[in-house]
């Protein structure tokens, strides 16, 4: 095809306008993780003390960014270029790996940091929270992001009852 030809897409420059999907569920990742957040600082108080909890706390924090960046790369990138989408989605995978590595580099030799209870957080909240928000993200393009709640039976009922 011609790019003279009106009917000719640019498959490079196609770009997203709706809703952003990622950026809801990058909010809610951020949501669960402040909910199960005292379970690791009060395990990692118990093992490590203070500083234990603090080096948790650190950890958290810095999952919590990664999920917070990733869903805002996504979703910004989207609206410029879906290659330019992927492309952050790849490069942007290594450079928030190297980022989190750089900050607990930085840190590891200062006397609040306990790298036991830091790693084990790190670890187990990345993987931990991505499936929990599992369970909640939809996988239909009717619904992209995630699922839509489910109407209670009084809900439900008014509904059909208004319609009528």
């Amino acid at each position: 095809m011609k790019t003279t030809d009106p009917n000719y897409v640019n498959v490079l420059s196609m770009h997203d306008t709706g809703p952003a999907p990622e950026a809801a569920i990058g909010r809610d990742i951020i949501r669960r993780g402040a909910i199960v957040a005292p379970l690791f600082i009060g395990l990692s108080a118990l093992g490590w003390g203070a500083n234990g909890a603090w080096s948790a706390t650190y950890g958290l924090v810095l999952i919590l960014a990664n999920y917070g960046l990733a869903a805002w790369l996504v979703s910004y990138t989207a609206k410029i270029s879906y290659a330019l989408m992927m492309g952050m989605t790849l490069f942007g995978y290594i450079i928030r790996l190297a980022i989190i590595a750089a900050a607990v580099y930085l840190v590891r030799n200062l006397g609040w940091v306990e790298l036991v209870p830091m790693g084990v957080t790190i670890i187990v909240a990345h993987v931990g929270l991505l499936f929990w928000e599992l369970r909640y993200v939809s996988l239909s393009l009717a619904y992209p992001g995630l699922k839509p709640k489910p109407q209670s039976q009084q809900e439900s009922s008014s509904a059909q009852a208004n319609s009528l």
